[in-house]
Parts: structure tokens; sequence; C-alpha cells
């Protein structure tokens, strides 16, 4: 049942006032709100409406009585059969262009705006063609950056419009031939003035391009406004339904119409959708199976226009604020304040110092690091350790390091894994023994281990080692032995190091027959 609200009322009757709090209550707190709008929003702007006494049907009957029989005659797609009411039609669209373009945006477009920005609106539907939602930020289904380029099967980007032009947009011009679409300028209001159409120059340019290459000529459409009439299809009418599935999709729980008398078939079918899904939130079970308890501002069908909705309505539509739109917006939006203060809290930057409060503000604070850590490894340099702790000497700060090849297995290696300072405990042991066993041999003890020709040929040029020669051919397959012992005594931290005696003995290899 539909409850009727006079917003002129409002210092009036106490019941009055608490169902029209409720409802800025049901703005406030809804998180999921669907808008659809109608050309009563827009009359405090000086665009006058169509079904009201004087409104544009009306307006359009006194001007043209030979013409037309009825104003809605001359938005209906037969006028283009007759010339003469052609004609008629593109002097009126031109006039009510110029108002249009005179026109400021009123402020339920700007709380339509507010719902956007407060990311509370789901989406915006319009049945007006004046392209003012635009002027304040929210962007039209019939814009130019709203279309998408190239062979897609959308030809809209869903997600960048927030508002739907259910009738076109007066702004814009299509052509009666190849469809395409182009901007309102001020040389096609002079001819609409003239009540004649432009010629589309896509047409004039392909058929001039074929008949350049000797081809036949094509024909060339005319240009007419962009909006939608009675008893014609939609240019974008499969888009705008997949739109319209998204929203469903996504479960709104407030549903506001204003500006419209709901008598449209096809708006009708979208408000009655929307009005069955907003009925239906905060419904059905919880994940425990008990039913859930509808809070009392959620859910509702808002109706906001100076004449009441019909009978078929009552089930649908739960408040009807007669008055207007405009009122009903700024009052909205003056409870939302009260009533939910924390929604408007902005957080501003401070750029000075206030010292009326003892508070000093801090512009510009140098970033803080966690904490020093250790120097960081150069990635390009491998095996080669921060510092070496045996180094008597520092490293020094003015050498550079030196390109290395990206490859690793190109990069020469700097230290050995089994240097001293980067090899474990137990392979640094067992390099000290080796190396005070092999300091304890007499020269000539080494030559006789490590002497050949190849040794010989390099180091014949002045090195210091002697090196052994072998007494026969036959020696080359002898065998060396070494027998290293040492004395096993347990020893303190600082006593000395135990002596290694090493004998080499080099005997024949046994014949073996």
């Amino acid at each position: 049942m539909t409850i009727s609200l006079q917003l002129d009322a409002v210092s009036g009757e106490s019941s009055t006032r608490r169902a029209l709090s409720d409802t800025s209550l049901a703005v406030a707190k809804s998180k999921k709100i669907v808008v659809v709008t109608g050309a009563g929003i827009s009359c405090s702007c000086g665009i006058p409406d169509f079904r009201s006494s004087d409104g544009l049907y009306s307006l359009v009957k006194q001007r043209y009585p030979d013409i037309v029989l009825k104003g809605r005659d001359l938005f209906d797609a037969s006028l283009f059969r007759d010339s003469a009411s052609t004609s008629v039609f593109y002097t009126f669209i031109s006039q009510l262009k110029r108002s249009i373009d005179a026109a400021t945006p009123a402020p339920t477009h700007r709380f339509i705006q507010t719902l956007d920005s407060k990311h509370k609106l789901v989406r915006s539907y319009t049945q007006n063609i004046d392209g003012l939602e635009e002027r304040i930020g929210l962007r039209g289904s019939s814009s130019q950056q709203a279309k998408t380029s190239g062979k897609k099967k959308s030809k809209l980007r869903v997600k960048e419009i927030r508002n739907v032009q259910l009738h076109g947009d007066i702004h814009r011009v299509r052509c009666t031939f190849c469809s395409a679409e182009m901007p309102c300028t001020e040389e096609h209001l002079h001819a609409f003035e003239n009540g004649k159409a432009p010629n589309c120059p896509e047409c004039i340019s392909r058929s001039e391009a074929r008949v350049a290459r000797s081809a036949r000529a094509l024909k060339i459409g005319t240009l007419r406004p962009a909006i939608v009439l009675y008893d014609e299809p939609h240019p974008l009418g499969d888009d705008i339904g997949t739109i319209q599935t998204m929203d469903i999709a996504r479960k709104p729980d407030m549903l506001i119409i204003m500006g419209t008398s709901l008598k449209v078939h096809g708006l009708k079918k979208l408000v009655k959708d929307f009005a069955k899904v907003v009925h239906a939130t905060g419904t059905g079970t919880t994940p425990s199976g008990t039913p859930k308890v509808q809070k009392s501002w959620q859910g509702k069908v808002v109706f906001v226009n100076k004449t009441p909705p019909g009978s078929e309505w009552s089930d649908i539509i739960d408040y009807h604020v007669a008055g207007e739109t405009d009122a009903w917006a700024n009052k909205v939006l003056e409870d939302w304040k009260k009533m939910r203060p924390s929604d408007w809290e902005i957080q501003q930057t401070l750029d000075h110092i206030d010292e009326s409060n003892g508070f000093k503000v801090v512009k510009d604070t140098a970033t803080k690091t966690k904490g020093k850590g250790a120097p960081k490894r150069n990635l390009n340099v491998e095996n080669v350790s921060l510092e070496d702790p045996f180094s008597s000497q520092p490293a020094s700060p003015s050498k550079k390091l030196v390109s290395v090849p990206s490859s690793p297995s190109k990069r020469r290696q700097s230290a050995s894994h089994y240097s001293d300072v980067e090899s474990s405990p137990r392979k640094r042991r067992d390099i000290a023994k080796i190396a005070d066993g092999m300091d304890r041999l007499d020269m000539s003890d080494k030559c006789i281990l490590f002497a050949d020709a190849t040794n010989a040929a390099k180091n014949a040029g002045g090195d210091n080692l002697v090196v052994g020669k072998l007494q026969s051919p036959e020696a080359k397959v002898r065998r060396a032995s070494a027998v290293v012992s040492k004395e096993c005594k347990p020893r303190s931290r600082n006593a000395a190091k135990p002596r290694v005696e090493v004998w080499v003995e080099i005997g024949k290899r046994p014949n073996i027959s």
C-alpha cells in the first residue's frame, strides 16, 4: 500500500514528519540505490516537461494546430512520413536545444551526483534528453567517451556509464542512412531552425572517395537529432538491457523515482523489475536457518512527483512524496547531515602552524628507515666476501667495481669456494694441515713429488724452485707413495704445533708376465 506524504506539510502532522524522516534515513543508510528520473526534475531549470498543462505537448499543439492533432504526434516516428511534420519537428527541436543550452543543473541533479560521490549510487536511469547529468560529472550512455572502439560485442563501456539515457541525447545527431553519430554543432542547429536536415559528412566523404576511383556514387543520408521517438527502437537497446541485468544482479536496496508519470511502457517494466529486487532485500534466511528480520529503512521504493501514481503501483511504491523534487532532495540532504554527520566529515591537510591550539603541524617530514643494516652485496660480483676479516688494510672506498659479463658462466671468479674466508671451518683445518706439512718438506722432496716437464719448462726462466730430473724413461711409470706420520698427542690451544715428517719412496713397477 502506497503511503502519500505532502512535502508542504512537514511542519504539520507528526506522522508525516516521521514518515519523511524515514525516507531520509533510508537514503542515508542504504548502500545500493537506483535512481529513475523524468522530465520533472528539469522543470526548475526552465525546461518544460511533456504531459503537464504547460508541458511540451500542450505547447506544440498551440503552435502548430494545423500540423498535429496531439502534441504526442510530434514525437512519434511516423512524423518522418510527411515533409510538413518533419520540418516542424526540426524547428521545434532546434528551439528546445537552445533553451537546454541556456539551462543549468538543478538541485535534484546535484543530489544524484552526491549519491554517486558517496558510493551509494548503483546507476541512474533517465528519460530526459537534456544531458544535464553529464554536466555535473555523471557520464551518459550517449556520450562519445562511453562508446567502445573496434569490432566488439558491446558498444558501450559499461563500467564508465553512470547515467543511462533511455531516450537519447539532444546534443548529438545521427545519420538516417549510415547511423553515424556526431555532436550537434551550430551549423546543424541553423539548418534545423529553417526546417531542413543537413547532409551527413560521413556519407559525403565515402561517396566522394568512390567517385574518385571511378565507382558509382553512394546515397547521401541526412542528419536528425539522436533522440528516441515513440514506436522507434533504441540504437543501444541491447546494451541498455545488459546494463539493467547487471544492476539487478547487484541487488539494490533502494529505488528512487523522481519527476516522471510512469506511463511509458518500457519505463514501467524497468521500474517494476527493480522494485521487485529492492523489496526482496533483507528477506530470506540466515546461515543458521532462521529468517532474516528486515530493518525499517531497508528495501524502500520512493516516488517523488507532483501527481500521484496510478492504482497499478499501489503494491510497488511504498512512499509517494507529493511536491517538487528539488525541495525533497534538499530536505534529504539536510536530514542526512543531522542523522549521520560522520558521512560528511572530510579529512583535511593542515599546512600551517596553529599556535592557538598548541599543536605544531609538520608539513614535510623525513622518511626514517627501519635501521642500519649490513652493507648490501653487489649482486654482479660472485664469490667475493663483503669484508675480508684477515685483511690488515681496509678496502679503498674510491675503488670502483669493474663491469662483469651478464652471464654467470662467463664471469671470472675473484675467489675460490674453498678460500680461507668463505670455506667451512672443517675445510679450513684440513687445508691448514696440508699446508703445514708442505712447509716442512725439503725443496728437493718437493721437486721429486711434483716435477714434470711442463713445470720445468715454465720455471726455467728464473724461478727459485729447483726441479729434479728423471733418471730414465722407465721412471715415468713409477708410482710415488708418500707416507705421512705425525704425533697424535693432545695439545692445548697455546701448545706448539706438532712436527710432521715426510718420507718419499720410489720403486719400480713389478713385471707381470
